[in-house]
């Protein structure tokens, strides 16, 4: 028989009802027409009540659970705020699962706005069997019953569920009407997307009306129950580093459209909302006429990854009616642990506080905590419904850090280890009781911490769906309909562990930050020298194989066994012959690989392995660098060493590619005709082939090709074949490469010719002993008033002292430079007192750059590339004509002056 818990623990930060600013709080559980009411608590905004009512399930008639904040009153009870909970979304409960950990809910007033105030609730639905039971108040006889010590919840077993976690898609489609502060100029806008802690922007419009136009797609995540808001708001770039808000719309999640395909969503107008106050909850409803087109929904077709792929637990989609039913059930069982290494020191004598932490799917567990022991048992035994064999069960071990006086790592759980089960790996029915080491990389090195003792079992409900998964994909639909980018799924992976974390981390007693990050493999993506070499040696172990193959085959070529060697060419003369029995003869092989396999199976499933992920001949300053942080915090003489280790590898990486890439181009040479005699042999071969191919049949040729590659020595000569050494003579484009490498190179910006703006030649070399600026303008550009007045200001107060500005017009950004050399000048001269050279229009990006550029460019790369991001990039030149610096079009002139200064004064 099942019943519906609910365990009300305690309210947080209540409204005041009265005059005197207290309220004397008590909680009414509503479901149906049956009811429980904790004890009112007089003046009291954070009362404690932690009570347990049981409903039983069979008598429920309605679908909807109500738990009522209210107010005690001598006349009528005053309605402070409630939560609302649908059955179908409560989880269920099955012991031996440790109690499930309450959670704060945010309390709702009768028009369903979220107020001031949270309750922690815990609910689930049980049977006789849970602990809660006996205690229980039941609706028809309730009596309170004592609350337990707050500090044991530090110890003690929970079971927790992360949060249903979506995919907000938010398609900023365009703006209309909208009223900028400077009437005389038309907004730089922009729309600034914010959920919670996620904050992202459309790029900038320049556009030359009141309706910019975007068509961006935004994408946050969000966990349900929706606490957060959608807040956009259009935002105007007056100036770079200063932006003025032209409106705000709030969004509720609550009231966006869900998905759970990818049919298309309508679009609507929001009106903007004036920017009064800064507190969006009081934000005033005073609207005017700028709006905003969106299409927001909540894509619940897409699984949202909060794990590493590699060892996801769950792989179903967000929305449950595309739910597949339950192919198993993984039953767990957590010992004990043995030899566990001291983690901190108490009364003289190292000791550790360790409990375990189990993830698959949305549900975690947490075993107690067992105290000043490195030998714990804890003898706990946890299950999970399997919905597909291509997931990772993932068991941590940590130490509470919560205990006692707190160490050097300040209040952090410390990881000890964790273990790494595939389900794909168990055997159907068969219990495994293994051992695992528990592994885990330190700056020092690898370090063995101790091993757990776990129990496994996977049974499996429908042996016919778990079949047919092995036929699905491996992701939801959405994911191969509508595929998200891989630096979006990095981002919003991200993002999703930060709220799971949040989330837990919110239970009581909470799981704590590190602990979720840990287990969720949350710093897999960032570079390491130690996991490219695994992954290399992994790849290398995958041709293994091949390479095997092709050794024996050498080996056969060779004749050093005859008696093989024979055997071989009859059994390629069969298939020669007989071709219909290749594919037979291979299948064949492999079941017969199969079975012979089958004995060496493995007898449990595989854990860490130091040899196969290069932890054991790591060197220590490689893996101080995997454990720096990210950006670096490292000296800079260890971070150019790194830097030219890094490009000594990226150079035989290159090599190899290079080499690949030869040989590509020689094959498509050979009828491309850069070899004239070349491409003349080979077709006259082309065609002495296909008559011969035609009269001769296939068996036969295919028969004196074996034969021939398979002769004995005798016949063979130590000089490449013919064939090789014609390929090996077709040219590449590597010839391209070396001329231009051998050709002189400008070693500074006075090597260089350019144009000025009626078309004549002028070489910089003139302006030896200068220091130069070398901006590219645009005179449409928002840039543009900001930057041609400071540059103005630093030529006339430096020209004296040897500064020159020399001016490159660029139409490539925008189309924002479209006007004549002539009308340019005008522009520059006239508005902003130009006295600089301005020179004729060019390119600076792209293969048709100027070739001044490509040489800035080469000098001083940034950071995302070499190109050029927009207008007015500026390269500072010192008076050898080397480039010293570059500076982003956002970066002042002004700014630079002092470099400028340095510069000018050097001799």
């Amino acid at each position: 028989m099942h019943f519906l818990f609910v365990r009300v623990v305690k309210a947080h930060e209540l409204p005041a009802m009265d005059v005197t600013g207290s309220l004397d709080p008590y909680v009414e559980v509503k479901i149906g027409n049956y009811k429980g009411v904790t004890k009112h608590i007089e003046k009291q905004q954070n009362p404690v009540w932690n009570v347990v009512f049981a409903f039983s399930k069979e008598r429920m008639q309605a679908s909807v659970l109500e738990v009522v904040v209210k107010d005690k009153d001598l006349v009528k009870d005053d309605y402070v705020g409630f939560v609302r909970f649908d059955l179908n979304e409560i989880p269920m409960r099955v012991p031996p699962d440790s109690p499930l950990a309450p959670e704060w809910y945010r309390l709702e007033d009768k028009k369903g706005e979220k107020i001031k105030g949270e309750l922690m609730l815990a609910v689930w639905i049980g049977t006789q069997a849970d602990e809660a039971f006996p205690d229980a108040w039941h609706s028809d006889a309730a009596t309170p019953i004592d609350s337990t010590a707050a500090a044991s919840s530090l110890i003690r077993s929970k079971v927790y569920h992360a949060p249903r976690l979506w995919y907000v898609r938010v398609n900023v489609v365009e703006a209309q009407d909208l009223v900028p502060t400077e009437k005389t100029r038309f907004p730089d806008a922009y729309v600034k997307a914010q959920i919670g802690n996620q904050v992202m922007r459309t790029k900038p419009v320049q556009s030359r009306n009141f309706n910019p136009l975007w068509n961006e797609d935004l994408y946050f995540v969000a966990a349900e129950p929706f606490e957060d808001h959608l807040i956009l708001t259009v935002e105007d770039r007056v100036v770079p580093g200063k932006d003025e808000i032209i409106g705000r719309i709030i969004i509720p999640l609550s009231m966006v459209e869900k998905r759970a395909d990818d049919r298309i969503i309508h679009s609507r107008w929001f009106n903007l909302e004036k920017p009064v106050v800064v507190d969006v909850d009081q934000l005033k409803k005073d609207k005017f006429s700028s709006k905003l087109h969106l299409r927001v929904c909540l894509d619940g077709g897409y699984h949202v990854l909060d794990e590493s792929t590699h060892y996801s637990s769950d792989l179903r989609p967000t929305a449950k009616q595309l739910w597949k039913p339950p192919i198993g059930i993984l039953e767990l069982g957590i010992l004990n642990a043995v030899g566990l290494h001291p983690m901190k020191t108490r009364d003289g004598k190292g000791t550790s506080d360790t409990y375990c932490v189990a993830k698959y799917g949305h549900k975690w567990v947490r075993t107690r905590t067992i105290v000043d022991n490195l030998f714990p048992k804890y003898n706990e035994q946890y299950t999970w419904e399997v919905f597909d064999p291509a997931t990772v069960l993932t068991v941590g071990v940590f130490d509470n850090s919560q205990l006692g006086d707190k160490g050097s790592n300040g209040n952090k759980d410390l990881k000890i280890g964790k273990v790494r089960i595939r389900i794909s790996t168990l055997e159907t029915g068969r219990i495994y009781t293994h051992s695992y080491p528990l592994l885990v990389l330190h700056p020092s090195g690898v370090k063995k911490m101790g091993e757990i003792h776990l129990a496994i079992r996977f049974t499996c409900i429908s042996f016919v769906n778990m079949l047919y998964m092995y036929s699905r994909p491996l992701l939801p639909k959405m994911h191969y309909v509508r595929p998200l980018t891989v630096m979006q799924l990095d981002m919003l992976r991200h993002q999703a562990v930060n709220i799971v974390a949040a989330r837990l981390g919110r239970a009581e007693p909470p799981l704590r930050k590190e602990v979720v990050e840990y287990m969720s493999d949350v710093d897999s993506h960032l570079w390491s020298m130690r996991r490219s070499k695994a992954n290399f040696f992994r790849l290398m172990s995958v041709f293994s194989g091949l390479f095997a193959v092709g050794k024996w085959f050498g080996d056969i070529c060779m004749w050093k066994n005859p008696v093989t060697t024979v055997l071989v060419h009859l059994l390629f003369l069969m298939l020669a012959f007989f071709p219909e029995l290749i594919l037979p003869t291979i299948f064949l092989y492999m079941f017969l690989i199969g079975i012979w396999n089958f004995r060496y199976r493995p007898r449990y499933p595989p854990h860490m392995n130091t040899k196969i992920s290069q932890a054991e001949a790591v060197h220590p300053d490689e893996l101080d660098e995997e454990f720096d942080t990210f950006p670096t915090s490292r000296n800079p003489d260890l971070v150019r060493m790194r830097y030219d280790r890094l490009r000594s590898v990226a150079g035989r990486i290159q090599t190899v590619v290079g080499d690949i890439a030869t040989q590509g181009e020689r094959v498509q040479s050979l009828l491309s005709w850069r070899d004239p005699r070349a491409t003349a042999l080979f077709i006259t071969f082309c065609l002495i082939a296909a008559v011969v191919l035609y009269v001769t049949p296939f068996q036969v040729i295919l028969a004196l090709a074996g034969i021939y590659m398979m002769r004995h020595p005798r016949f063979r000569y130590r000089l490449p074949s013919v064939p090789v050494n014609f390929f090996r003579r077709l040219p590449a484009r590597t010839d391209y490469r070396t001329m231009a490498s051998q050709s002189a190179q400008p070693q500074s910006v006075h090597d260089f010719t350019v144009k000025d703006a009626k078309g004549n030649d002028v070489n910089l070399g003139i302006y030896k002993g200068k220091v130069l600026l070398i901006v590219n303008v645009a005179s449409q550009c928002g840039l543009a008033n900001s930057n041609y007045t400071e540059l103005t200001d630093l030529y006339q107060k430096y020209k004296d002292q040897g500064l020159e500005i020399l001016a490159f017009p660029c139409n490539q950004f925008g189309s924002q430079e479209p006007g004549t050399n002539e009308e340019i000048q005008q522009f520059a001269c006239t508005r902003f007192k130009a006295e600089y050279p301005i020179f004729d229009k060019v390119d600076v990006n792209g293969s048709n750059s100027a070739p001044i550029y490509k040489f800035l460019k080469s000098s001083k790369g940034s950071l995302f590339g070499d190109n050029i991001k927009w207008n007015f990039a500026k390269f500072l030149v010192d008076k050898e004509g080397h480039v010293v610096d570059r500076h982003a079009p956002t970066t002042s002139p002004l700014s630079i002056e002092k470099n400028i200064k340095k510069l000018l004064e050097k001799a």
